[in-house]
């Protein structure tokens, strides 16, 4: 075991947990708000505010990184972890101030298929930052994780490929920018997870 005259700052990882469930409950949110349209505007307003509450505490970790001697892992990854978590946030708030700007008042039975996959991938992405400290048993999750990613993919070209075939050009504009933005979600969601994959391989 080695001994440092200095602690490592630990309080990264409780942070990054705290970010991952705010993360989590935006994208319940949106899925909620997809199930029901008819008050779009407080379902956006509520996940705005969990995007500010995101904002908050990657304010808070990025602070404490710039105080912080000695930390659990490269400062660099802190950084991007902590950014990549924000970014889904970012990502679930632009879906849901689309759906209330464009006046979406009935979701397409894919969209609310992709909202329970990014809903799935962020419960997982919860588990990824319960387990991260210990860096342990973490394969399981990464591979869900990665098949959710994959099922994001195959619904997204579906929907596509039915909004061209049966679409009208105002509803396949509406609809191919919300569920390009729902898609990217999930995406940015295996690409958090890639990162804690590639800190982990360097400091376990």
């Amino acid at each position: 075991m080695r001994f440092r005259l200095v602690p490592t700052d630990d309080r990264f990882f409780s942070l990054f947990l705290d970010a991952a469930r705010n993360l989590e409950r935006a994208a319940r949110e949106l899925e909620e708000m997809v199930g029901d349209l008819a008050d779009s505007k407080s379902r956006r307003d509520g996940i705005h505010e969990l995007e500010r509450t995101g904002d908050r505490l990657t304010k808070d970790t990025l602070s404490r990184l710039a105080q912080s001697f000695v930390t659990p892992f490269d400062r660099e990854d802190i950084h991007a972890v902590c950014e990549g978590i924000d970014d889904v946030v970012d990502e679930i708030y632009h879906v849901a101030d689309l759906l209330y700007l464009l006046d979406i008042d009935e979701a397409i039975p894919e969209m609310a298929e992709l909202c329970e996959v990014l809903r799935e991938a962020t419960s997982s992405g919860v588990a990824l930052f319960e387990r991260f400290e210990s860096m342990k048993q973490l394969d399981g999750i990464l591979d869900e994780i990665g098949r959710l990613e994959s099922e994001g993919d195959r619904i997204y070209r579906k929907a596509v490929a039915r909004l061209f075939r049966e679409g009208d050009p105002m509803t396949v504009l509406k609809w191919k920018d919300i569920i390009g933005s729902t898609e990217t979600a999930v995406d940015l969601v295996e690409k958090l997870g890639n990162l804690v994959e590639s800190v982990v391989v360097k400091h376990a």
